[in-house]
């Protein structure tokens, strides 16, 4: 009498690790992260500059996820599309009554103190960022300029000073109070020259420090026109031993 052999279990073969897709999943996920986080930072910047464009994005944002949500309940479309219907107009009203509110107004401008003409260059070391912007204005006034105003501070745009120069130009000046250490780079230059005439609409541009300027950050002020003022030609004209910056006309050839 055979004896009825049993079949034996088929062993559970778990899915082989495969590093080419595990990469690629990582990749992919890193990938995500990166252009979420560039969305939010452009999110973020645009809320700043325009806060009534955030407050309707906002609401629609709101207004598709209630409408998400009530999908997976199974709700009608009709009862979906007017809950967003009516988030978005909520929203169109929340901006134009934002449109038609007053604008806030600006924060006060410094005045300049006039005792700080008579620093010496080394002096300025000892100087806060807000006390060297003073500083500099000072010295416009004393050179003659009018409507000089200090204007330094969050939101600036890159312009410390305004002032205009005796022969009627419009100077936009940005401080850097820096050490020995610390020269002024492109990249300072760069923010500073995408501002300065588009937005400020100087005549004359002027980048003061105490410090020095990188050789990337002198080709490019000389090719957009920017004054450079360098702790040197700082010294020369606090102490009157040397032409004022704005004497000269670097602007590129061809710029307007």
């Amino acid at each position: 009498m055979t004896m009825p052999q049993r079949r034996p279990r088929p062993r559970y073969r778990g899915r082989r690790f495969d590093l080419r897709a595990t990469a690629m999943s990582f990749g992919l996920l890193a990938t995500a992260l990166i252009i979420t986080g560039s969305a939010v930072r452009a999110l973020a910047g645009v809320a700043q500059r325009r806060p009534v464009w955030a407050v309707v994005l906002l609401c629609v944002v709101v207004a598709l996820l209630l409408a998400h949500g009530r999908r997976r309940r199974r709700l009608s479309a009709a009862r979906i599309a007017r809950t967003a219907g009516e988030a978005l107009e909520q929203a169109t009203t929340t901006a134009l009554d934002a449109l038609e509110a007053p604008a806030p107004a600006p924060a006060p401008a410094r005045t300049a103190d006039p005792v700080r003409a008579t620093l010496r260059a080394d002096d300025y070391d000892a100087l806060t960022p807000e006390e060297f912007e003073e500083a500099i204005a000072a010295l416009c006034i004393r050179d003659g300029c009018s409507q000089v105003r200090v204007v330094g501070g969050a939101g600036d745009l890159g312009a410390d000073v305004l002032a205009v120069a005796p022969d009627g130009r419009r100077l936009v000046i940005q401080c850097k109070r820096y050490g020995d250490d610390n020269k002024v780079g492109s990249q300072d230059m760069q923010r500073f020259g995408g501002t300065c005439f588009a937005v400020h609409e100087a005549d004359v541009a002027l980048v003061v420090t105490t410090g020095e300027f990188t050789t990337p950050a002198e080709e490019y002020a000389e090719q957009c026109g920017i004054v450079c003022v360098a702790r040197d030609t700082l010294t020369a004209w606090s102490e009157g031993l040397g032409p004022r910056p704005w004497a000269a006309d670097t602007r590129a050839p061809g710029t307007p």
